[in-house]
This record gives structure tokens, sequence and C-alpha cells, in this order.
């Protein structure tokens, strides 16, 4: 096994008979390592935007969420929260009650959805970090309630904090019928502006924040809840604790993670992220076919050397096995420098923000190295090198012994 490692090592970095051998191995090399250091460079960009995209969502999704599972709502009076609250897995509960209104500010009018809640839904969500302007309080001077806007919600209507003009808010009635539907089609109520936020495209132009009590005035539900958002403690399994409060709740609730409310948005995601990475890969194999070229150019630049090493006892497959860890080097040191040039690349955008973006809450183009993305580039460079490093050997060396035969 030294004397075939030895033999690899010098035809790879020894001088050739011809200097276009020498080019083909380098080319493999740079083949290789490009391919190597594209797809750490795109997987590690990938991964940085799964991890924005989950802290832009878990601005305003709670970890797990309890909903009804028939129905809009329920009354607050079904859920044991002592119960809830006693789990060593539970933090902090939220309560909130959602429903679809019409905001009208003078002229303007625009479509949201209005989320009734709590302080306890403010400080899991980290509302004031995300305060475009105005505050984040419920309340504003003498306990009036005042609403929370996303940014384009309040742009469609030009409401601004600190305006002298409270926003209507209209709802239907749900028993308006017949005769009424012309006087009582609608619930409304007034509130004032306290504060514009931006989390995301999503949220800001769909949501507005309002005190719970003010949503149970608005659609006449003194106890109705739509969700029980629970945050848990730091360090819990969302999976775990998932299954232990839909024990607790029972059957006519549905539990679900924050994974679970967007779980088509992650599935888009890693599906995207793992379709650019077997296309890259794809590009690694054309990649390799130099591999393959460069070895057979090298058996046969080597002709001599092999009758040599023949008549001093190297069998078929001792030639096999130099000329096939020759192949492996060149895809293991291509794909290792490759891999190595695409870390520093994606550690230096970590540090030092060179691709910048503009409208996001990050100043720079997220990137995140994931271990297992790196076992997995290792794999597939191993298993195309080794494939790619079997074939000249076993197909060449084969027609060359034949012919010694024949001769």
């Amino acid at each position: 096994m030294k004397f075939s490692n030895t033999i690899a090592f010098r035809y790879l970095f020894g001088k050739k008979n011809h200097n276009v051998v020498n080019l083909i191995s380098y080319i493999s090399m740079l083949g290789v390592g490009i391919g190597a250091m594209a797809l750490i460079i795109i997987l590690s960009a990938f991964n940085g935007l799964e991890q924005l995209v989950q802290s832009l969502y878990s601005s305003f999704d709670p970890e797990i969420r309890v909903e009804p599972a028939k129905g809009k709502f329920f009354d607050s009076t079904a859920v044991d929260y002592q119960a809830l609250l006693d789990l060593e897995e539970v933090d902090t509960l939220s309560y909130s009650l959602e429903e679809s209104v019409m905001l009208r500010y003078g002229d303007l009018q625009a479509f949201a959805k209005m989320k009734g809640t709590d302080n306890a839904f403010l400080q899991m969500s980290n509302m004031p970090i995300h305060i475009y302007r105005g505050s984040s309080t419920l309340y504003g001077p003498q306990k009036t309630p005042q609403m929370i806007a996303g940014y384009f919600v309040a742009q469609q209507i030009n409401a601004q904090p600190g305006g002298v003009r409270p926003v209507n808010i209209y709802t239907a009635n749900p028993n308006a019928s017949g005769a009424s539907l012309q006087t009582n089609a609608f619930f409304s109520k007034q509130i004032m502006t306290g504060g514009i936020f931006s989390i995301n495209a999503d949220f800001d132009r769909e949501y507005i924040v309002v005190p719970l009590s003010f949503a149970r005035d608005l659609l006449q539900r003194a106890s109705a809840l739509s969700s029980v958002d629970i945050q848990l403690q730091k360090g819990g399994s969302p999976e775990r604790a998932r299954d232990i409060i839909q024990s607790v709740v029972g059957e006519d609730f549905s539990v679900k993670t924050r994974y679970q409310l967007n779980e088509m948005l992650y599935k888009t995601n890693k599906t995207e992220k793992w379709i650019t990475f077997l296309i890259l890969t794809f590009v690694l194999v054309i990649a390799t076919f130099n591999i393959i070229g460069s070895l057979t150019m090298l058996i046969l630049d080597k002709k001599k050397d092999i009758g040599i090493l023949k008549s001093m006892g190297a069998d078929h497959q001792l030639l096999r096995t130099v000329f096939f860890k020759e192949g492996l080097l060149i895809s293991i040191i291509g794909g290792g420098l490759g891999l190595i040039l695409g870390l520093i690349v994606v550690w230096a955008q970590s540090e030092f923000k060179i691709v910048k973006l503009q409208g996001l809450l990050v100043d720079a183009y997220p990137v995140l190295i994931n271990p297992y993305d790196i076992l997995y580039i290792v794999i597939v460079i191993s298993v195309i090198g080794s494939v790619a490093a079997l074939i000249p050997p076993a197909v060449v060396l084969k027609r060359y012994a034949r012919e010694r035969i024949e001769l």
C-alpha cells in the first residue's frame, strides 16, 4: 500500500513527459475545487436565508399555538390555563382573538386582520424592536386602547401615531339578516393609532394589533378566543411540548408548532436548497470527466513505466490501485481546497458583510455554515471522485494488457 501511495503522489506532482498531462491534472483539481466551493457557499446562503425567515416569522408566530379543531373561536373557559402553566416546558401564555376587519381613516380604507391580544404577546414577539414609528403599547393616556398597525396597512390609510382622529374599524355582524342587514350589517368601533410595526411583508400588509378587550367589544364576544399562544422555556423541544400540551387541552383543540404553522414555507425553502444541491452535484459530475481524461492521458504517458513495473513483478491489481489513488488524490485535493476556500468566503461574508442587502431587517446577505452540509459535500466528492478514478485504470490498463499479450 505504501508503494502504491508513493507512486501515485509521484505521478501527480512529478513532471510528466508531456506538459499537457500536468495541465489537465491541474484543471481537474480546479474543476472539482470550484464545484466544492460553489456547493458550500450556496448551501450556506440557503441556510442563512432559512434562519432569517425563521427569525422573521418567530417575531409574530408563537413556538406553540393552540386553536379550536373546528370553527374560528372557542370559549375562554374551555381550556385549563393553570394546567398549561404548570407544565415544565411552558413559560408564558398569550391569548388572542383574530378576525378580518375593514379600516377607514378619512376617505381612505383598507382591509386587515385584527389581532386582539395582551402584553404577553408583545413580549413574546419582541414588538418594541420592530416598531417603525410610535410606541409598542396597547394603551395610551387614560388607559385608552390603541392599535399597532403593520407598516403597509398604515400606509394604505395614511394613519400615523399621534394623529388627532381615530381609525374606524368595521367587521361583519354574523347575526344580521333580512331587514336588519341595512342597519346592523357591521359592528364598528374607533381606536387611535399608537404605533406602526415592520416585521416582514406578510405581516406588515395584513395585521393590526389591538387590546384583547377592544377586539371582544368590537366582535361582541365577551369570552371568546381564537388561539392561545405559548412560549416555551429556553431550550425546550417544540415537538415534545406539542404532544404534552395536546394531551392537556384534548381533542377539541389543534396544537401546532411554529414549523407547522408555516409548513409550506419551510418545506419550500428546504426543497429549493436540495434541488440546488442536486444541480450543483450534477455540475460536479461533469467536472469530474476531466479526471477521467487526465488519468487516461497519464496511463498513456506512463506506458514505459508500466512496463518496467510489470517486469519488476507488479501485477495488474497494483497498477490499477496506483492510478485509482491518483484520481482519488485529484478529487480529494481539489475538493478539499475548494471546500476550504468556500468556508473562507462564507466566513468573510459573515464577518465583513461583503454582499449587501436592501429592504430587509438585515444589512447583508445572511450565511450560515451547517456541519452536515460539509459532510454531504465530502461524501459526494468522495463518491464521484472514486467512480471517476475507477474507470480509466479498469478500461485502459485492461486494453493495454491485452495489447501486450497480442504482441
